[in-house]
């Protein structure tokens, strides 16, 4: 753990990791790639599977005790790092019937879940609305147009499933000379629409964490996000251990809603 903070209100860095470079990312798809050419059945790794993080997640969106104000019928979702789909496939299964869209650096990842999508074309328990879209776009560099809403007013809905963990392990710098991880909130930012939902889950960082990095303003200069920022409304609950005194969660998954600053 590096010893000085971004600022007063984040966590400190964590220290760079291989799994913060694309190079291993690359290689980990293009070996899911062959697996599921050889056996179309091996769709590949569920991030966070061991916590049935997938499951509780779409039973969280679909809570409506939760009160997220999201439409099944129509939201729009956006998933960042979205490895072999599986994510979005499972929402898609569950009736969400709106643009469901996952965007990944790795070419060979959006290959796998491309690859894994057309295994399940015509399936009856699909749950309609048409196929899931797969997009390369790196989220903390790519072009905003390439992702854009159907409303032009912003998505309803981005989902980060381990992805700001890995960039976290990065050690490249943006234009400002800061961790690229510093920068990750302002993108999630200028993507939601107002009141739009981030909903983020980590096993690198806790709660207090995650809202250290995230419930702030988080505003790019300019454009049509200036003013706005994150705030937690939710969590989700994951079975909890004690060790020496001390109680956590071995995974962490908050929600935050685009607010006005």
């Amino acid at each position: 753990m590096s010893a000085t903070p971004p600022d007063a209100a984040t966590p400190a860095h964590l220290d760079p990791s291989e799994l913060g470079t694309k190079q291993y990312w690359d290689n980990l798809y293009a070996t899911e790639l062959c697996n599921h050419a050889s056996n179309p059945a091996d769709k590949g790794t569920v991030w966070f599977d061991d916590s049935d993080a997938e499951n509780k997640i779409v039973a969280f969106l679909d809570d409506d005790e939760a009160e997220l104000a999201l439409d099944r019928a129509t939201a729009s979702v956006l998933d960042f790092g979205c490895g072999n789909g599986s994510l979005l496939f499972a929402l898609r299964d569950d009736g969400w019937a709106g643009r469901l869209v996952g965007v990944d650096y790795s070419e060979r990842s959006v290959k796998l879940a491309v690859a894994v999508g057309e295994g399940r074309a015509g399936r009856e328990e699909d749950g309609g609305g048409g196929q899931v879209e797969f997009r390369v776009w790196d989220v903390l560099r790519g072009d905003f147009a390439v992702v854009p809403s159907l409303s032009g007013a912003g998505w309803d809905l981005v989902l980060d499933k381990g992805t700001f963990d890995a960039v976290s392990l990065s050690d490249e710098r943006d234009g400002r000379g800061r961790r690229i991880c510093e920068g990750y909130g302002e993108r999630v930012v200028r993507l939601l629409r107002p009141g739009g939902k981030f909903l983020v889950t980590s096993c690198n960082w806790t709660e207090k964490e995650l809202g250290g990095w995230f419930e702030r303003t988080n505003t790019l200069d300019g454009g049509d996000s200036a003013g706005a920022r994150l705030k937690q409304v939710a969590r989700i609950d994951y079975p909890s251990f004690s060790f020496g005194g001390v109680k956590g969660q071995t995974i962490s998954t908050l929600c935050f809603e685009k607010v006005e600053a």
